[in-house]
Formats: structure tokens, C-alpha cells, sequence
């Protein structure tokens, strides 16, 4: 099946070729008919299946032949970096409808968002908090709203926005199209798809577990060896793009710093960083300009790179469907790629947990030529260390005042 079925309308078939999109995926071709049906719609798929042209393309479909200059659309995602991904591929499937969007978020000039605004968009793609921020000043008229999407309602709930979200639904009078997909499925979501969906029509894929293009590998080791660990492993290892998971911010931009050091080509991403330099993180990341992302989960679903070829985990995450949604990032769209996860004897529960999920046991790896003996640098040390830079900063700050 190709999309020719869909019968979409010329201009949108443009952009469909452009982006070089052939066969729709399996979410693609159950979401979309009972979408442009405008039926309510739940789906369920895992990361990398192709959900956001699901929905984009009724949606270009829908406004193209509408009332133009007014927001007839709204997208609510849970990351800057998601945001930005759905406006980019709204904007390329929709290159020759003539169809405006922008994406909304915190972290930038609000003015230039309102003045976009002022000048007439079909499609909002917004992160919650700067999306009911405009709704409160006036400066967002969605009283023409004919669909509403949330994507990624799991990670919504597990970021805080429920909150935010039932504001946002309480400033739509009007009767709309209401879309939700999720990644997972639990019961908060089930309340919120009760509360605000009419009659849903329910498109799962498959089980919700890592993908099966994806390869699993565990490498034991002790926690100070990991960073010369993952040195040795990317030096050893053929590989496209890297996204390297860790569980801290402080974390993160230490092992970056410590790649660099080593030769390679990287930058971090989490959400310590000014909007600006987390966008050029990832412009540097999908463009190659840097082979290497480390980044903690706020870069797990808000990354589409279809080249990633590796997915190291530094830490291991905290529940399966984190882990889901990290090594997501890999494997997309048929695509094979590697899930590598570094465990200490503290994660032996959580690989108890994925190995039965996956129902397979995993295979443990070790380095050859790698000296997993090493031992922690003294402790008494790290101390002394410690207290002398606390001590200098202590001495800066007094010459400073």
C-alpha cells in the first residue's frame, strides 16, 4: 500500500515525496482513515513508528481548503525539542499547501511568538506552560479550533503538565477533533481520554516494548570505570550517531566533556542549557557535526535522527517504559540499531524487569583487553580534593566582592 490510498490532496502528496516517505507504517495506516473520518482517536504505538505524520496529514488535509489566518489546529507537546521536531515535519509535508505554522514554547522571545501570531497561522504546535501563557495575555485565538492533538500523553503526566493541560481544555468552547497518543497507557491517561474524548476510536501497535529492530546488549561494570568504558567502546565500535543516556545533568555534562577531551566530536543536551544552545546541540547532532549527544531523558523522545545507530546507556533508567523511550531514539522506521546499557549490581532488579518484558535473557559483554580491576580513586582523596575547590571558591568569591 502506498499513500496514493489515502487520497491526499496533490499538494500534500508533494510533501509526502519530498520528505521521502513511500509506505506508511503500520500507525499510519490504521490512524489515519478514521482521522479524516474525524473521529476522536487513541493511539498507541512505540517511538520511531511514524505517529506525527499520522496526524499531520489529516490535519494539512483538514485546513487546506479552510478558513486561512486563524489557528485551526493545536498540537500540545512535552518538550522544546518535540515541539521543534513536529513543526519541522509539519512544515516539510506541508511546503506547498501554503498552510502556516509555528511552534510555541518557553525559553525564547514571547514578542516574536505573538507577532507570528498577529500575522495568521493555521497550526500551533505548543509545549503546555507557554501555549496557556498566551491564552491567559489573549495574544492565541483558538476559538476556530478544529483539531486538538496531545502527543506524547505519558510523558506529559510524568513531566507535570496535567495541571496546564485541564487549563488549556478549559479555554476550548468550541466542539473539536481530539486526538491522543501515547506511548504507554496508564491509568491517568485512561481518565484524561474518559474525560476528554468522544467515542475514541483505539489504534494500538503492537506491544508497547522497544522495537524489534533494536539489538540488546548489557556490559557490567563498576560505576567510577564506566567513562573509560564508554571511551574504549566507541573507539572499538563502527558506528553512525551516538546518543549516550545519563541519569544527572551534572553527569551529563561531565561525560561530554570528557569525550571531547578523548578526540571525539560531542556535545550534551539537558535542561540547565539556554534554549539557544540546546538548539544548537541538536541542529550540530542531526546535521553530523557532532557524532555524539549525551543527554539525559528530556532528549529521549524529542530527537528524530533516523541515522542514530547506537543508544548507550550510562546510567540504566529508572522504569522500562524510560527505557523504551531512550533506546527508541534507535532503530526507527525498520531501521536496525543497538541498545547498549552499562550495569552496576545496584540495576540488577531493573534487569530482572526488562529481560522479562522482552522474554529473553540478555546478553552480558565485556571489552576484551579492557581492565575492569581498576580500583576507585581514594576516597580520603576525593574529599581532600573536594574541600580545596569549595575552598578557592569560597577565596574567589571574597576578592570578587
Amino acid at each position: 500500500m502506498s499513500f496514493e490510498t489515502f487520497n491526499f490532496d496533490p499538494s500534500i502528496m508533494a510533501g509526502v515525496r519530498a520528505i521521502g516517505y513511500v509506505t506508511p507504517t503500520p500507525i499510519q495506516l490504521q490512524a489515519i482513515p478514521p482521522i479524516m473520518q474525524g473521529r476522536d482517536v487513541i493511539g498507541l504505538a512505540q517511538t520511531g513508528t511514524g505517529k506525527t505524520a499520522a496526524f499531520a496529514l489529516p490535519i494539512l488535509q483538514r485546513l487546506l481548503h479552510g478558513q486561512r489566518g486563524q489557528v485551526g489546529a493545536a498540537i500540545i507537546s512535552p518538550t522544546r525539542e518535540l515541539t521543534e521536531q513536529t513543526y519541522e515535519t509539519i512544515s516539510k509535508l506541508g511546503q506547498k499547501t501554503r498552510l502556516r505554522s509555528i511552534a510555541i514554547y518557553g525559553g525564547v522571545s514571547i514578542d516574536q511568538q505573538i507577532q507570528r501570531l498577529r500575522n495568521g497561522i493555521e497550526i500551533a504546535v505548543a509545549c503546555p506552560g507557554r501555549l496557556l501563557d498566551h491564552l491567559l495575555k489573549g495574544t492565541i485565538d483558538l476559538s476556530h479550533l478544529e483539531v486538538l492533538v496531545i502527543d506524547e500523553a505519558d510523558r506529559m503526566l510524568d513531566m507535570g503538565f496535567l495541571p496546564d493541560i485541564q487549563s488549556i481544555l478549559r479555554c476550548l468552547l468550541r466542539q473539536r477533533q481530539t486526538l491522543l497518543f501515547s506511548a504507554t497507557m496508564p491509568d491517568d491517561i485512561r481518565h484524561l481520554a474518559q474525560d476528554i474524548l468522544h467515542d475514541p476510536v483505539t489504534v494500538q501497535i503492537g506491544r508497547i516494548m522497544p522495537a524489534t529492530t533494536v539489538s540488546h546488549a548489557l556490559y557490567p561494570v563498576k560505576q567510577h570505570l564506566k567513562t573509560a568504558l564508554l571511551i574504549e567502546l566507541l573507539r572499538r565500535t563502527e558506528t553512525k550517531s551516538v546518543l549516550v543516556f545519563t541519569r544527572t545533568r551534572y553527569r551529563t555534562e561531565r561525560v561530554a566533556q570528557q569525550l571531547k577531551r578523548a578526540g571525539f566530536k560531542a556535545t550534551s543536551l539537558q535542561s540547565d542549557l539556554s534554549q539557544p544552545r540546546r538548539q544548537a546541540a541538536l541542529d550540530g547532532f542531526r546535521t553530523g557535526a557532532f557524532k555524539i549527544l549525551v543527554a539525559t531523558d528530556i532528549a529521549a523522545r524529542g530527537i528524530d535522527v533516523l541515522r542514530i545507530s547506537h543508544v548507550i546507556n550510562y546510567d540504566m533508567p529508572e522504569s522500562i517504559d524510560a527505557y523504551t523511550n531512550r533506546i527508541g531514539r534507535t532503530g526507527r522506521v525498520n531501521r536496525n540499531g543497538d541498545a547498549l546499557t552499562f550495569v552496576t549490581s545496584v540495576d540488577a532488579s531493573m534487569v530482572d524487569d526488562l529481560e522479562r518484558i522482552l522474554n529473553v535473557k540478555l546478553e552480558r559483554r565485556t571489552l576484551q583487553g579492557f581492565d575492569y580491576n581498576v580500583s576507585a580513586p581514594d576516597s580520603g582523596y576525593v574529599r581532600s580534593t573536594q574541600q580545596l575547590r569549595r575552598h578557592t571558591v569560597r577565596n574567589q568569591r571574597t576578592s570578587n566582592n
